[in-house]
């Protein structure tokens, strides 16, 4: 069913909602993801992205994002110098990820603190996105429901151990998918709730010996 959202797009600053207030949402679950404004970014733009994304407001949109500007923040237009001032540094390049790949499609590689990580993302039209891939491991994070990903050793109770702490605290799961890099070696946990988690939960889940990191991505309006 095609919605009104659908037909008029976003509240947004910009000329196209695929290039301007998609770019700016991938910036900012990137941002969520990495736990707040990144000290570095290099991002690597595919298909018309990389053909047209200036002229549309995509390097800025995703900028804007990554300090945490919503699409309709009219402080878009000055992105660069908000980005400077929040210490965030940045590059553009281009990239051919081949045909297989949506033609708005953005690759962030991270570094905040000591950590660095890789999201990749494409904006699928309309100010839709999804995040595909973090850190080499598929997901699918569209920003329309509030958001845990935890990245832990994989252990025997993990998923109970989450989704109890979930519940305490009235948080209703939407979606539940884990993926890992082999048997007690990584995996990368993904959680979409109908309610935000809040930072006494994320406490209690950060609390756990086996957890590498974990990061509550809020729904994207």
């Amino acid at each position: 069913m095609v919605s009104l959202f659908d037909i008029l797009g976003p509240t947004m600053v910009g000329p196209s909602s695929s290039h301007t207030a998609g770019a700016c949402r991938l910036g900012l679950i990137t941002r969520a993801i990495a736990g707040g404004t990144p000290v570095r970014v290099r991002i690597q733009l595919h298909g018309s992205f990389a053909a047209t994304g200036e002229g549309h407001g995509t390097h800025r949109a995703i900028v804007g994002g990554l300090i945490g500007l919503p699409p309709d923040d009219l402080r878009l237009r000055e992105a660069y110098d908000e980005a400077r001032a929040a210490g965030l540094e940045w590059t553009f390049e281009d990239v051919d990820l081949g045909e297989d790949a949506h033609p708005n499609t953005a690759i962030f590689h991270v570094e905040i603190g000591d950590e660095q990580l890789s999201v990749r993302g494409a904006s699928l039209g309309g100010g839709r996105v999804e995040v595909s891939e973090i850190d080499g491991f598929p997901v699918s994070l569209t920003g329309a429901y509030h958001t845990l990903v935890l990245l832990a050793h994989d252990e025997p109770g993990t998923i109970a151990c989450v989704a109890t702490i979930l519940s305490g605290h009235h948080v209703n799961l939407a979606t539940m998918r884990v993926d890992r890099t082999g048997r007690h070696q990584d995996a990368l946990m993904t959680i979409e709730a109908d309610e935000p988690v809040n930072e006494a939960a994320l406490g209690a889940i950060r609390s756990f010996p086996w957890l590498r990191w974990a990061r509550a991505v809020p729904k994207i309006a």
